[in-house]
């Protein structure tokens, strides 16, 4: 939010707040509040100031007033008829204290497994979170960062040239400025998973680079520029060697850029994962991130490489399961707890 809109906003607050209010101006109120998201929200804010203080008296403001919440109030387009002073001076008072109001910059959002969750953030952009995933936002002057911790999120950024988006993940950096992109971090904290980053460019422009916290004696990778439609891959299975030891950073890993399907890599905001020629393995992978109950293949009968396609609903494992087991002719065992998936053969001993 910007000094300008916090000045906009406090001018509405404060005339809606006096004498003249009237319903074309409420009309007039609310455009202005659709406009944006940041108008909408700077909106709330100055309402939320304005009665936390409604106790404060304007003389007791005047006496103590600074000049700088001021010359932001006179930056607001005011009618063009003269501003009564108390409404002026109200203004002022407002956009002195919504600038200076200590609001929480920095805040965190996690979902759960099979969750999902839409963030509007202050600045208007929208972030949708994926199942168990968790991120830090922190919005300051200079630029918008989010780390990224695990999990996965659809980040709609809002315009903002003067400050860029930044989403941290595992020693890499995504920088925006207003564009739609995917973050991917599987941390690589089980046996069933390495650790690995995807980013997948839906829109607009963003670079792929090593974060500034990398340590500097380190080898860099050069930055990706990146364009609609592509994917950029690090996985720790990749560019270690033999000896090469896997780690949360992906410092060691290599850049794979692909074009993947875009209806598949968003196919979980409709509640559904797409597969295409894909290994029981990793639908299996895939699936177990929407649901308590895991699946579990058999370590004999060769399931590993058995291949999967079409359209299934995330957090219904069972169903997946069951479709798996018709298709190649396994053997499916149910409890509370996990379903297990077997050859015949395999079952029979």
């Amino acid at each position: 939010m910007t000094p300008e809109i916090a000045a906009e906003a406090s001018v509405w607050v404060a005339r809606l707040h006096g004498p003249d209010r009237s319903v074309r101006m409420e009309r007039e109120c609310l455009a202005w509040q659709e406009r944006s998201a940041a108008h909408r929200l700077a909106f709330e804010r100055c309402t939320e100031i304005w009665q936390e203080v409604a106790g404060v008296t304007l003389s007791s403001y005047a006496r103590s007033a600074s000049g700088e919440g001021a010359s932001v109030a006179r930056q607001a387009h005011l009618a063009s008829r003269p501003v009564p002073w108390a409404l002026a001076l109200s203004v002022s008072f407002l956009v002195g204290l919504v600038i200076l109001h200590p609001w929480r910059n920095v805040e965190s959002f996690r979902t759960g497994v099979g969750e999902q969750q839409v963030v509007m953030l202050e600045d208007g952009t929208r972030m949708s979170l994926n199942t168990a995933t968790r991120v830090r936002v922190e919005l300051g002057r200079a630029q918008r960062t989010v780390s990224v911790e695990g999990g996965e999120a659809l980040f709609e950024v809002a315009k903002d040239v003067s400050r860029p988006f930044i989403v941290q993940a595992a020693g890499t950096e995504v920088v925006a400025t207003g564009t739609a992109f995917v973050v991917r971090l599987t941390p690589g904290d089980s046996p069933a998973a390495a650790a690995a980053l995807a980013v997948t460019l839906v829109e607009g422009q963003v670079v792929v680079r090593d974060a500034s916290s990398v340590d500097a004696g380190a080898a860099r990778r050069s930055p990706v520029v990146m364009a609609p439609g592509e994917r950029m891959r690090l996985d720790s299975r990749t560019g270690a060697g033999e000896s090469g030891k896997q780690g949360s950073s992906l410092a060691l890993a290599v850049a794979q850029v692909d074009r993947p399907r875009m209806e598949q890599v968003l196919a979980w905001k409709r509640g559904e994962a797409l597969f295409d020629d894909v290994s029981l393995l990793d639908a299996v992978v895939e699936m177990n991130r929407y649901s308590a109950v895991p699946i579990r293949l058999a370590e004999s009968g060769g399931l590993d490489e058995l291949r999967v396609s079409g359209l299934f609903q995330t957090g219904d494992n069972a169903n997946f399961a069951r479709a798996v087991a018709a298709l190649h002719g396994l053997d499916l065992q149910e409890s509370s707890e996990h379903l297990t998936l077997a050859t015949r053969q395999t079952r029979a001993r």
